[in-house]
């Protein structure tokens, strides 16, 4: 069902051909309607990616532009994760953290037609969460996620000047046969319960599926598709619980794919719009039949761009740009060609050691004369949740580490290290899980520093975040612990002062793998 072609725009005009195509050929049909679901997820940067090779949001609109000239009936979803994160929402402008105001204001440009929750909206504050739906003008959908008042739940509501609606767990969306009755196609969205907080309850997904499904069931719709952001178990689950539902718009997991359960299909796009998915939707009234059409549409340098959606992308590129402009001399200049994608999905970095984890660690320690042996750094820190390949720029390693920590050197017992590292690997799953260079385990389960077992009595030094000594994820690790023996704290003109400058002089310093 993925069709792969060399240029988007031979893709567009293959859809927009085969739409022409199937019309002539069921000009005697009057009952058929055909539409266009174009599927994004998990997009958390409005402009180009991979100094300019792929993404991009206004490229994404010109696709969309071009699909609407052929076809109006095209609709626009995405299935969660665009508030956060991302180096830009971390980005300070008139006096406060961004926090995907930039990518509601795009998409608000872009005319969604419908989103859901991912699990990085609930990143946000609720007061800033709260502002991000208002100031939205397209429709959110959501059956399992409710807003927890101290324990009192509500569906959560959006206030646009005097108006107040909240955001409902199915939507129908009416779309007009040849015949001139109204096909409805019934929505619902839920969301995977991975990031807990207190303003957000989360619902049984499953439970509330099967829920939502009948209750479209009963409003007699003529086609049912949901909105997820979960994993693909979960979603081969949901179809296989319910076998009515007809399309999964899916996201979270950042890789393309395309999988069917009886009649259903799921489709999950790559992250950061590298590609899109169009779905296009032959639909017979009468039959009360279907046929879907799946294509996966890759974003490059060779898609135009939509100009007005390519204004708000250089109005935000230049807020960013003056920020890093304060940090960094040419921050997209390539400083590193990785042949092997470095990997910043947020759910590795919480649950395993990663290769882009060992890079940081690594340039950690070497950003002192000398070196220390070993290096810590919260997995939370990460914030790319995506890959790294290609020819990396500095802005990469600022998307990957937004907040800038400091490194400092910290010398401690051999006993409370291994406390450390035994706490890190108990947070799996969660930001406090450790990163690291130079410790690992042995086959006896002993922890070793460069290769010799920790021994409780010795003292060693490692680097560390700064954010790690505020104890907010290891709660015991503070200078105050009477097995801190020192901590030394970096000037701001060191190297170390800023981890994501020591990375990049690491990169500049070292052999490309």
């Amino acid at each position: 069902m993925v069709i792969r072609v060399k240029y988007l725009l031979c893709a567009v005009v293959l859809i927009c051909a085969t739409s022409c195509r199937d019309k002539a050929g069921i000009a005697a049909i009057e009952d058929e309607v055909i539409f266009n679901f174009v599927q994004l997820n998990d997009v958390y940067e409005i402009a180009p990616l991979g100094g300019g090779l792929y993404g991009g949001m206004a490229r994404v609109a010109y696709v969309v532009d071009s699909l609407k000239a052929i076809n109006p009936n095209t609709y626009l979803f995405m299935s969660g994760d665009f508030l956060n994160p991302s180096l830009l929402g971390n980005v300070k402008f008139q006096g406060s953290r961004i926090k995907g105001r930039q990518m509601i204001e795009v998409m608000n440009a872009m005319d969604f037609t419908m989103v859901t929750f991912g699990n990085h909206e609930f990143d946000l504050s609720y007061a800033s969460f709260a502002q991000r739906l208002n100031e939205s003008s397209f429709d959110w959908v959501n059956a399992n996620c409710y807003h927890d008042q101290s324990g009192v739940l509500s569906l959560f509501q959006r206030h646009r000047g005097a108006l107040t609606d909240t955001v409902p767990q199915t939507k129908i969306l009416s779309i007009e046969s040849p015949r001139g009755t109204p096909l409805k196609v019934g929505f619902f969205g839920v969301t995977i319960p991975s990031n807990p907080k207190p303003y957000v309850h989360y619902a049984d997904m499953f439970e509330q599926a099967s829920w939502a499904t009948q209750q479209l069931q009963n409003d007699d719709v003529d086609m049912i598709v949901a909105l997820t952001h979960l994993e693909k178990n979960m979603d081969l689950e949901i179809a296989r619980q319910n076998p009515n539902i007809d399309l999964i718009l899916g996201g979270h997991e950042h890789n393309h794919m395309l999988l069917q359960s009886g009649q259903t299909v799921i489709a999950k796009s790559d992250a950061n719009a590298k590609n899109i998915y169009v779905h296009q939707v032959r639909y017979g009234d009468s039959r009360k039949s279907w046929q879907i059409e799946s294509k996966l549409l890759p974003i490059t340098n060779k898609t135009p761009e939509n100009q007005h959606v390519a204004a708000i992308v250089r109005k935000w590129d230049k807020v960013l740009q003056q920020e890093l402009g304060s940090v960094l001399d040419d921050p997209n200049t390539v400083i590193y060609q990785a042949k092997t994608p470095l990997d910043g999905r947020d759910k590795q970095s919480r649950s395993e050691q990663t290769n882009l984890g060992m890079l940081i660690t690594t340039a950690m320690a070497a950003s002192f004369d000398p070196p220390l042996g070993a290096a810590i750094v919260n997995g939370g820190s990460m914030r790319l949740d995506d890959y790294l390949s290609g020819g990396i720029t500095a802005i990469d390693l600022f998307r990957v580490l937004p907040f800038g920590d400091g490194i400092l050197q910290v010398e401690l017992s051999g006993a409370l290290l291994k406390e450390v590292l035994n706490y890190g690997e108990s947070q799996k799953g969660e930001g406090a899980y450790l990163q690291r260079y130079g410790m690992t385990k042995d086959a006896s389960d002993r922890w070793n520093y460069q290769g010799t077992p920790i021994v409780d009595h010795q003292k060693y030094w490692i680097a560390a975040s700064e954010y790690l000594l505020r104890g907010f994820d290891i709660p015991f690790l503070t200078p105050d612990h009477p097995e801190v023996y020192q901590v030394l704290r970096p000037n701001a003109e060191d190297l170390s002062a800023d981890i994501r400058k020591s990375i990049i002089h690491y990169l500049n310093n070292s052999q490309n793998d």
